[in-house]
């Protein structure tokens, strides 16, 4: 049954309703027509004078009430033939936009929905955004900033990395050299998302949701085609279910490590079982239940990987992924967690002449560019004697920890030098070598423990690594983006490498680390905070985490 205003409009008009879903109105009406109802819909005016014609009736599709009340109306567009389109149940209203952080591209306008919106059914949702996505594969997509691919070689223009590549490696250098990218990506956890929703408040609720998320981001990672994957929050049960079973059916081989404790997500390594074969997967737990100081269940990740490609010698690549600690107020455990993940580094990657593979480590380090903790991984050492807890990550402005980092960090139980390496065999090796060394040390008692303590406050690592990525844009001195949401947009997502000598693009200091080493031949560009937030930030509609991904191509030189 209708209600009674809508009665009351029979006989005056007739509604044509054809298969095409084209209303046709045959007289004048100078006012709005109003329906009660479902809010999208509710009030619209007749931009222009229509006909009716002396009778009226149900049109066939309405049916009851109830389903006619539920159905999506919109007024789409409005036809000179005095016609105006009601789309399908499921297409999405155009008033759905955020109702905070309303930055848009030049031009596009803003019609709020009322909050209501927010209370919408997931599966109501869910058909919305089937038929959006549908849309932007026939059309070009709304609210996108582009990222170009930065070249730092002649031959990585001749590369088409953003689209199905080939590489070719059949010439005479093919023995020398091997290409490959790898890519670094937080691809933001569910169920972090839905614990901070705050961070969140600009988004429309319906991109939050993961059966929206995951098909954006599984079309990022089919896109960019890296050889290698570094992911970040990955959550356990959508890896298990999803995840996995998506990636290998892309060629890659997965490697994960969950957060212990009952952390749902954890760390993933992935790669491309065309170009690499698994020497060893060695994962890190951070948590140590006999150190109070390591109470945090973050994980790290470690891989030693064999290209599948014929050179003089046996080459091997370190793949290191992890996610630091986000307190900013406890740069201890962060420092100590960086620690412990170079220490299994430094076991995994070195070779029989005694110098290391080339390294990658990539992660989320919640630390900013020129950070203490920053500078720590590429320039390889750090005196943090009187540095506060709060400022080693940069995280804030005004550090609001304050307490001076203890002398050293963690305790000697942790089996960790201050040079960020493994302990026990040198105790073991010590153990073994009789009563008469351990005389002599325990004669020079004092003067062992007079000089630890002196230099105890000075971290150390064997590594000199490059960043991938500037953190500033040259022409203009802004800060490039890896993070943005409705708190902050900064940088805390890294790719850092081990350089090859003829390296142009490492940083000073970098290039004389190894004799061999890898090369960047380039890397998609980072986006500013202001070319984010004409999208709306993130996430948002083509872009479903908080993060941005790295990507970087690099190639290797044999020593």
């Amino acid at each position: 049954m209708l209600p009674r205003h809508v009665q009351r409009l029979g006989r005056d008009w007739i509604a044509h309703w054809n298969g095409s879903q084209i209303l046709a109105l045959n007289s004048p009406v100078s006012n709005c027509v109003r329906w009660a109802g479902y809010y999208p819909w509710a009030s619209f005016p007749l931009p222009v004078p229509v006909d009716f014609s002396a009778n009226w009736r149900v049109p066939p599709f309405i049916g009851p009430w109830r389903q006619f009340q539920n159905s999506n109306w919109q007024l789409d567009n409005f036809m000179q033939s005095s016609c105006f389109h009601l789309p399908n149940a499921s297409m999405k209203p155009e008033g759905e936009e955020p109702l905070t952080k309303k930055r848009r591209l030049s031009g596009q306008h803003d019609t709020s929905a009322p909050e209501e919106e927010t209370n919408v059914s997931n599966q109501k949702e869910a058909l919305h955004l089937s038929v959006a996505q549908n849309e932007d594969k026939h059309s070009s997509k709304k609210g996108t900033v582009k990222r170009h691919w930065e070249y730092f070689c002649q031959h990585s223009r001749t590369m088409k990395i953003l689209e199905n590549k080939e590489t070719d490696q059949s010439n005479t250098e093919s023995d020398a050299k091997f290409d490959f990218t790898v890519m670094s990506y937080n691809i933001l956890s569910q169920n972090l998302l839905e614990d901070n929703s705050h961070l969140y408040k600009h988004c429309r609720q319906r991109l939050l949701i993961w059966t929206y998320r995951f098909p954006n981001i599984l079309q990022e990672i089919k896109q960019l085609d890296a050889d290698v994957l570094c992911l970040q929050e990955v959550q356990e049960d959508h890896y298990r279910t999803e995840i996995k079973s998506s990636l290998e059916s892309l060629g890659y081989h997965c490697e994960y490590k969950m957060r212990t404790g009952r952390k749902p997500d954890g760390c993933a390594i992935c790669f491309k079982t065309s170009k690499f074969s698994l020497i060893s997967s060695n994962p890190v737990e951070f948590f140590r239940h006999d150190i109070p100081l390591l109470d945090r269940d973050n994980v790290g990740l470690v891989l030693l990987l064999q290209p599948r490609f014929h050179c003089k010698t046996n080459a091997a690549i370190c793949i290191a992924n992890t996610h630091l600690l986000y307190n900013p107020r406890r740069g201890d455990i962060k420092l100590t967690q960086l620690a412990m993940l170079l220490a299994e580094i430094a076991s995994v990657a070195p070779q029989k002449d005694g110098t290391f593979c080339p390294i990658i480590i990539c992660g989320d380090f919640n630390s900013v560019p020129g950070s203490p903790l920053y500078r720590f991984i590429k320039e390889g050492k750090l005196n943090y004697e009187g540095l506060a807890i709060g400022k080693v990550s940069g995280q804030e402005q005004f550090p609001r920890g304050q307490r001076i980092l203890p002398i050293p960090i963690w305790p000697k139980k942790l089996g960790i030098s201050q040079n960020c390496v493994y302990e026990i065999k040198r105790q073991q090796k010590e153990e073994n070598a009789g009563e008469k060394l351990e005389a002599a040390k325990l004669d020079n008692t004092q003067e062992i423990v007079i000089a630890s303590e002196k230099l105890s406050s000075k971290l150390q690592h064997h590594f000199k690594l490059s960043s991938v990525y500037s953190h500033y844009f040259s022409e203009t001195g802004i800060p490039e983006v890896t993070t943005c949401h409705s708190r902050s947009a900064v940088t805390v997502d890294y790719i850092f490498y081990s350089a090859a000598n003829d390296d142009t693009a490492a940083q000073p200091g970098a290039e004389d680390s190894f004799h061999g080493g890898l090369k960047l031949l380039g890397r998609l560009a980072l986006l500013t905070e202001k070319d984010l937030w004409t999208v709306n930030g993130l996430p948002n509609e083509n872009n479903s985490s908080d993060h941005l991904p790295l990507l970087a191509e690099f190639r290797l030189i044999e020593r």
